[in-house]
């Protein structure tokens, strides 16, 4: 059995990951409690210790508006932490795949596919993409968006937030002029168990296979768990966004590689978690 060592083993996707793949794989979680990724020396003590095939790497800090303000933090998670980690990978012997996003291209001329062109407009999508090319060919970059799964306690995904929201009667006011492509995280970790097994150092996008407006998202999530759609309301990209970090406004990511993983539209996946929680 393959030994995978990962950052972010307890996060929301990946965690949903090794619920879903430990029988096939035998994974090695460090929790950032372990090895704060920041540490060069903590980094080279602790992967030096562990035996691992594939070192996979999804910690990152992800909060967008947050990137904004907190620049050296960020810089530091997302760019350092992934070349302290890949260069102890790499004294090892080993492989690497690292977890990267849509946020790295601009929103200004997709779709988006493996070969496109990187043009982040956010700290966060700037400092992933730095990561993506201090790696460059030496490791497999794997890019998903908008990840959503079934109920995971420490912290919502997008869908789970609409949710509560519409469930306590808020009122959401959501984005008509843009695209996102939501990802269902089962088949993330399905698209996933096949690079492990048919590793190659390049880019790929799992990704959801279809490209909505957060608008239409909020409309669906409504009518499949049966919530009340007048409360959620149009509004504009640039309307919703004002004072708020750069969102890549027409995310439409596709993949012109994955030939290997059926990926579900949004509805489909949002049927699949509302009926495995009737």
């Amino acid at each position: 059995m393959l030994k995978v060592a990962l950052t972010g083993g307890d996060g929301m996707v990946g965690s949903r990951i090794i619920e879903l793949l430990q029988n096939k794989i035998q994974f090695i979680p460090i929790p950032q409690t372990e090895m704060d990724i920041t540490d060069k020396n903590k980094v080279f003590t602790t992967l030096n210790s562990i035996n691992f095939d594939i070192f996979l790497h999804l910690a990152a800090f992800t909060n967008v508006d947050a990137a904004e303000k907190n620049k050296e933090i960020t810089y530091k998670v997302n760019v350092l932490g992934t070349q302290n980690l890949y260069e102890v990978v790499s004294l090892k012997k080993k492989k690497m795949i690292y977890i990267s996003t849509g946020f790295v291209f601009d929103g200004e001329n997709p779709p988006y596919s493996e070969n496109s062109t990187p043009r982040p407009v956010s700290i966060y999508g700037e400092t992933k993409y730095q990561g993506e090319q201090f790696l460059s060919k030496d490791a497999m970059i794997v890019r998903f968006d908008y990840p959503y799964r079934n109920e995971f306690n420490l912290k919502k995904d997008f869908v789970r937030g609409i949710i509560s929201a519409l469930k306590e009667g808020k009122k959401l006011s959501m984005v008509t002029d843009s695209l996102i492509t939501p990802t269902f995280v089962d088949d993330i970790a399905k698209g996933l168990l096949f690079l492990i097994h048919n590793y190659s150092p390049e880019i790929y996008h799992l990704i959801g296979s279809n490209s909505i407006s957060p608008y239409e998202a909020g409309i669906s999530i409504a009518k499949i768990y049966k919530l009340n759609t007048s409360l959620i309301s149009g509004t504009s990209y640039s309307r919703y966004f004002m004072g708020k970090a750069k969102r890549p406004q027409f995310a439409k990511i596709i993949s012109v590689k994955n030939t290997f993983t059926k990926m579900k539209s949004f509805e489909e996946g949002l049927k699949i978690l509302y009926h495995n929680h009737l």
